[in-house]
Order: structure tokens, then sequence, then C-alpha cells
């Protein structure tokens, strides 16, 4: 396999990853349907989250520290409704970041 066709491979791989955290961030949004004690920290996480989604690069390491950072936000968070939520964006935003394009 040349080299090209790895980079086109580990783009596409990228690109499904980008997709997969667009999906991961949209339904968080949904799930964030009342105020609750915290949500400030929540909703300072997510317009990081989508400043970094809107740069051209990809740096994984940035999404596992955001990745973290929503974790420490869950912690904080009082209302367990809302914990329970979130903690289940958070094990989704993983598996997002662990999804390859499929092989051609």
């Amino acid at each position: 396999m040349s080299v090209s066709k790895d980079m086109e491979k580990h783009l596409d791989s990228i690109d499904v990853k980008r997709k997969a955290v667009k999906l991961v961030i949209a339904h968080l949004k949904k799930k964030v349907s009342k105020e609750y004690m915290g949500i400030e920290y929540l909703i300072d996480w997510l317009e990081e989250m989508e400043d970094i989604l809107k740069k051209e690069d990809f740096d994984i390491k940035e999404y596992h520290r955001m990745r973290k950072q929503l974790n420490s936000v869950i912690e904080s968070t009082l209302d367990e409704e809302m914990r329970d939520k979130l903690r289940n964006s958070w094990y989704s935003f993983g598996k997002a970041l662990d999804k390859k394009a499929e092989p051609v």
C-alpha cells in the first residue's frame, strides 16, 4: 500500500471521527432540556467543543482533552438525572473517537 493511500484512509477516518463527534454533541444539546445547578459549566464546554469542531485540522489530543473535561463537568453535576445523561454522552464521545473509516 502506498503512502498516499495510507494518508487517504487516515483522512477518511478523521472525517468519520469528526462526524461522529458532531452527532454526539448534537444529541448532548438535545439532552440538556432543563436548567440545573452547574449547567453553565456544560454550556462553556459545549461552546469550546464547537470552536474545536470548526477547525480544519483534527488534533486527537485536543478531543481527548475535551473528553476529560466533560468528565469533570459530569462529576460536578449534582442533578442525578442529568449526570446519567451526560455520562452516556461521555461514553458515546469515546466511541466516536474510536471510529475508523470502512476499508475500501
